[in-house]
């Protein structure tokens, strides 16, 4: 559990002093009325992850169970998809021909948008950093604008850059060596899993919790302002690249991710007894 937490660690819905505020009252509710109610809560977590969080809430929710981290189905079923965009199939052999733990990989996640005046910070930064970067552009990213003009072919060979990907896959691949993310839950976890560590841009919703546990609780995590300039990303990004101590923090999470998953693991074990209860109610 987080210590000194500041208000801005909060998720931004209850980003509030006021203890009557609605969406304050409605998560009350939430976990007071309605989670004691079901007969089971299921959290794509694992229990190394969130040790002392998980102990709090099942003094109040002895059914709360971890079968976490989910990932995808395996390569045999690689038409079953959750994307909401269509993926672009060129990154795997672009990261066939780079370095082993060179490439920074930059996803904002589905519903991210941003201005002009970032969107140009970023790419500038990304620039400026010397690292081959893979970056993820949905065509509805920036509000009023898109990235400068001629910076694709600036950064030609260096730099790539997609509608959308197949994340887990470029994660996992040998080449990524970090994540310049905004810290959704699912992208955080699956970076975790790969043991690939982040800079962290949070932009709404639980994804600053989610930043501030990556940053100060897990060791893989380097934050980043909300208005974040060139040379914030640029720095950031060097950062993340070179601190060794980062990278072996990040592969012991990979470690124990794996480890809850096979097995004999604490994730595997409560989802075969959540199964087993299952066909015993039926």
């Amino acid at each position: 559990m987080i210590s000194n937490v500041r208000l801005r660690d909060l998720p931004t819905f209850i980003h509030t002093t006021d203890t009557n505020d609605v969406m304050v009252t409605i998560n009350i509710k939430q976990c007071e009325l309605d989670a004691p109610a079901a007969d089971g809560i299921l959290l794509n977590t694992f229990d190394d992850l969130e040790q002392t969080s998980l102990a709090a809430i099942r003094e109040r929710l002895p059914n709360t169970i971890t079968i976490g981290p989910l990932i995808s189905l395996p390569s045999y079923l690689p038409s079953l998809t959750s994307s909401l965009w269509k993926e672009d199939n060129v990154c795997t052999s672009w990261l066939d021909k780079q370095p082993d733990g060179s490439v920074v990989y930059v996803n904002f996640g589905s519903i991210t948008v941003m201005s002009t005046e970032q969107m140009v910070e970023f790419a500038r930064g990304l620039d400026g950093a010397g690292s081959p970067f893979l970056w993820v552009v949905r065509p509805d990213m920036v509000r009023d604008g898109s990235l400068p003009e001629g910076f694709v072919e600036e950064v030609a060979g260096r730099g790539l850059i997609v509608g959308w990907c197949n994340q887990e896959a470029v994660l996992e691949h040998r080449a990524t060596g970090g994540f310049l993310t905004h810290c959704g839950w699912n992208s955080t976890l699956e970076s975790l899993r790969a043991g690939v560590p982040m800079v962290c841009w949070p932009f709404f919703a639980e994804q600053v919790t989610n930043c501030r546990y990556a940053c100060d609780e897990w060791g893989v995590g380097i934050e980043m302002a909300r208005q974040a300039g060139r040379e914030e990303v640029q720095a950031a990004v060097r950062e993340l690249m070179g601190d060794r101590a980062m990278r072996r923090k990040a592969a012991e999470w990979k470690e124990k991710a794996e480890k809850a998953v096979t097995v004999g693991g604490s994730s595997h074990g409560n989802l075969e007894r959540f199964i087993q209860e299952i066909a015993r109610v039926k």
